[in-house]
């Protein structure tokens, strides 16, 4: 790539409108500190939450609220001889929905999906070190593909 090249492309993604996400009129400013995501119930909730929060900042002054619903599946994928598993996927999916909290009006949604995997050799107590990291990992991959998402959608947000 030449210096040419290099200095002449912020000119064109300027030209064409292109502002930065996490820039100042970006889609992320209208979102930081603006959606309350419901209250978790259980462990992967908790994970999901802090990392939505993490990413879009603690509610401040509240205009949407986000509703979501976990699913998650454990899949062994690696077999010993005598037919033992040794290697297990963690599917999650997360439906969601973010709505106006003045009107009540559904603005955005969808379904995010993806896996994480971990090792069940060892102990007892390391396959279970180890699912749960795996979770963790889920939750947080998930909860930024919702992130991603709900930026890409904040020009339609009244």
């Amino acid at each position: 790539m030449s210096r040419r090249t290099l200095l002449l492309a912020p000119l064109a993604l300027a030209a064409c409108g292109f502002t930065p996400a996490y820039g100042p009129g970006g889609g992320a400013a209208r979102l930081t500190g603006a959606v309350r995501v419901q209250d978790p119930t259980d462990k992967n909730g908790f994970d999901l939450v802090e990392r939505l929060e993490e990413r879009l900042g603690r509610p401040e002054a509240a205009r949407y609220d986000l509703a979501y619903t976990i699913t998650t599946e454990t899949v062994g994928v690696g077999f010993t001889a005598d037919n033992k598993i040794t290697r297990y996927n963690l599917k999650g999916v997360v439906d969601y929905s973010l709505t106006d909290q003045a009107s009540g009006a559904r603005i955005t949604g969808g379904r995010v999906q993806s896996f994480t995997a971990y090792s069940a050799t060892g102990s007892t107590v390391a396959q279970l070190a180890a699912e749960e990291d795996a979770a963790l990992r889920l939750m947080r991959l998930l909860a930024d593909q919702i992130t991603a998402r709900l930026i890409g959608a904040a020009d339609s947000l009244p």
